[in-house]
């Protein structure tokens, strides 16, 4: 398959000084959307999680399938699409797969109760999931060298900025014209989307004999794997770990899918999906580094939204006005990265980046019960500066000095390791947040004790200010009492807020020193030779 991988690209590859017209830059343009368009929908409804919810009459706790079930058929399908775009063409498969989500993000915004829009999400996320490789792809094939230190730029522009902006349209969105539409939008990017790559690429013929020499016990032995461990990941948390049966299988099929799919895939010379790959440093490095930056990523998106919505009672639009400072710099931030990787090496790029995300964070560890948009601005910018600097190296990271050949196969695990540290980093959070809450409560209730002179003192004040409104003595002492205790886990949980942070900004400080094991890369610049 090795050969047929070559022959099915090499129509597409562009020469090493071939000049780029519209109509290149018009597919690639429509890959980027995809991408953009299929990381958005991972975030998009967070906040609007309790109008669904509402809707659907389901509990929190139930509501979590929502996001999950999107997120495992969306790790499934990246490592196929390498397959999957070589049996049916970049062209067809892109348009079928777009059309696709398109149809069941309607569903989405048409579901009935729980189990629909699960099913739904699912299909979503299985049909969506495949347009994130193939943005990459697409640069990596339809771009000459000099040039794509510009379609990186984009694509890790797509890998940063629909996370951030994920929440702040999704709030906008349901506040205005509610939740469904938040699906139904959708339409705007798929349309042009389908019509830019059905302009911008050539037909091709599908391939139906690779779909009967696939390796499908791989295959098999990935799709177990992969989805156990995000089921695992996503709900672990509120099931308690591994005092849960439920998780304990999924951990165990999760361990027996992952262990089957890299044995299978390295006894056999002509995989689905090329996990050898993982054994050249730059891609490892590169890999290795994208997940742990996704944990930072998808932790930061997910861990703000909800302190600006549990502690300062924020609604969705002003959380969305609050994240948005995150991502609308990089805008502005990415066509300087892009010129400045064809410049400088990039390994001193990325660390630029880590020190100003890891910055970012240590300045949101320090948040009080009355941080708000003002105090959270300068954080978010400081953030928005460094992420451009960091997907965009790690991208020329990963693919530098891959052959022809492997480029989708490169571009399918690097996407799905990103995702994959994304879901760590999401379920190491929550499990975080609830431990903490319960250490920080614990000692602050040491302080606050009903033996102490001040606490006694603020009783005191307490129940004589509800007296004085009415309210009978045994009573105004009850609510006294219930004062104290919610400001106590109030102030526990802005302090597990803050540990998280800390936790996230050290992470991405240690990633420095690791980064430094690639070697020197620099994005190929108009003379059309890359640096080494």
């Amino acid at each position: 398959m090795a050969n047929s991988n070559s022959a099915s690209l090499q129509p597409m590859l562009a020469a090493h000084d071939q000049k780029v017209d519209a109509r290149t830059w018009i597919a690639v343009a429509s890959g980027m959307l995809g991408a953009f368009m299929a990381v958005l929908d991972i975030q998009i409804t967070n906040s609007s999680l309790k109008d669904i919810l509402g809707t659907l009459s389901a509990t929190q706790e139930e509501g979590s399938w929502i996001s999950t079930a999107y997120l495992c058929a969306e790790i499934i399908v990246i490592p196929l699409t390498a397959l999957l775009a070589r049996v049916l063409s970049v062209r067809f498969y892109m348009v079928l797969t777009t059309a696709a989500f398109l149809v069941f993000s309607t569903l989405c915004g048409a579901a009935w109760n729980l189990p629909s829009m699960i099913v739904f999400r699912m299909l979503q996320g299985f049909t969506g999931g495949a347009l994130i490789p193939m943005a990459m792809t697409l640069v990596m094939a339809k771009l000459p060298p000099r040039k794509r230190a510009v379609g990186m730029a984009i694509f890790g522009l797509t890998a940063t900025l629909a996370p951030t902006l994920g929440p702040t349209l999704g709030g906008y969105l349901s506040e205005l014209y509610g939740w469904p539409s938040i699906f139904y939008i959708n339409w705007v990017p798929g349309v042009l989307l389908i019509s830019g790559v059905m302009y911008g690429l050539d037909k091709q013929k599908p391939n139906w004999s690779l779909l009967v020499n696939a390796d499908w016990l791989s295959i098999a032995f990935m799709a177990v794997g992969l989805g156990s461990l995000t089921i695992f990941l996503e709900e672990g948390n509120s099931k308690d770990w591994f005092q849960s049966d439920f998780i304990r299988i999924f951990a165990a099929l999760a361990f027996v899918g992952l262990v089957g799919w890299i044995s299978t895939s390295l006894m056999r010379k002509d995989p689905f999906v090329n996990v050898r790959l993982y054994g050249q440093r730059n891609f490892f490095v590169a890999t290795l580094l994208s997940a742990v930056t996704g944990m930072a990523l998808y932790g930061s998106s997910f861990l703000l939204p909800l302190y600006l919505g549990q502690i300062a009672n924020y609604t969705p639009m002003q959380i969305g006005e609050v994240i948005m400072w995150a991502g609308l710099p990089q805008l502005f931030i990415m066509p300087f990265a892009a010129k400045l990787s064809t410049k400088l090496d990039n390994r001193i790029m990325c660390t630029i980046g880590l020190l100003l995300f890891g910055a970012s964070c240590f300045m949101n560890a320090y948040m009080d019960a009355t941080t708000g948009y003002d105090q959270l601005l300068l954080s978010q910018v400081v953030r928005a500066l460094g992420q451009p600097f960091i997907m965009l190296t790690l991208s020329n990271f990963a693919m530098q000095g891959i052959p022809p050949q492997d480029t989708p196969s490169a571009s399918s695990l690097f996407n799905m390791t990103r995702n994959l540290g994304g879901s760590v980093g999401i379920a190491l959070l929550a499990t975080m947040l609830t431990n903490r809450e319960h250490f920080h409560s614990a000692r602050l209730g040491e302080s606050v004790s009903m033996l102490s002179a001040s606490t006694q003192e603020r009783l005191d004040q307490l129940t004589q200010g509800f007296i004085a409104n009415g309210i009978d003595p045994v009573t105004a002492g009850q609510q006294a009492i219930g004062v104290i205790d919610r400001i106590v886990r109030r102030e526990a949980y802005v302090m597990a807020y803050n540990d998280g942070f800390l936790v996230m900004g050290s992470v991405l400080f240690a990633c420095m020193a690791v980064l430094w094991f690639a070697d020197k890369v620099k994005s190929p610049s108009g003379g059309g030779a890359g640096a080494h």
